[in-house]
């Protein structure tokens, strides 16, 4: 099978269809008064991600660390990152879709800067996940980083 990556235009698309919803999404989950309203809103979440084409679940994409099989690419343009993402999980699918909230079109700079820790808590998930959704979801973020600031690097 050839290894074929989303072109240009499936991210930029990608990116403005969701970013609203996907903005609304993280005062959602941060709004919501317990634990099971959360879960609900993130199950809900990854309905909002573009639709992901099988062919681009490959090895090469593959998120290291992720419990659940989730997959990562990675656009770089004009100074700004964007990032499409999947997961076979919906609750990592949900996860997903808030950290795509949070890093999509931002800079290396800014990307580099990302206290996910911070963040999760921010919208009441911290110490509410799994430790192997974390770790994930960590191993997640140290990807998103890492692709960001090989762009960055000269």
């Amino acid at each position: 099978m050839t290894n074929v990556a989303p072109r240009a235009e499936h991210f930029i698309t990608g990116y403005e269809h969701s970013r609203d919803a996907l903005h609304t999404l993280a005062t959602s989950v941060a709004a919501a008064p317990n634990w099971q309203e959360k879960y609900r809103q993130l199950m809900q979440a990854g309905k909002l991600l573009p639709a992901f084409e099988q062919i681009w679940q490959t090895e090469d994409a593959r998120v290291r660390g992720c419990e659940s099989a989730a997959w990562l690419w990675h656009y770089h343009q004009e100074g700004k990152h964007y990032f499409l993402a999947d997961s076979d999980a919906r609750i990592v699918k949900g996860l997903i879709a808030l950290l795509l909230a949070a890093l999509n079109g931002h800079s290396g700079s800014e990307i580099a800067q990302f206290d996910a820790i911070q963040y999760f808590d921010s919208l009441g998930l911290g110490g509410q996940l799994s430790p192997s959704r974390t770790n994930g979801l960590y191993a997640l973020v140290t990807q998103i980083k890492t692709q960001a600031n090989k762009e960055e690097t000269p």
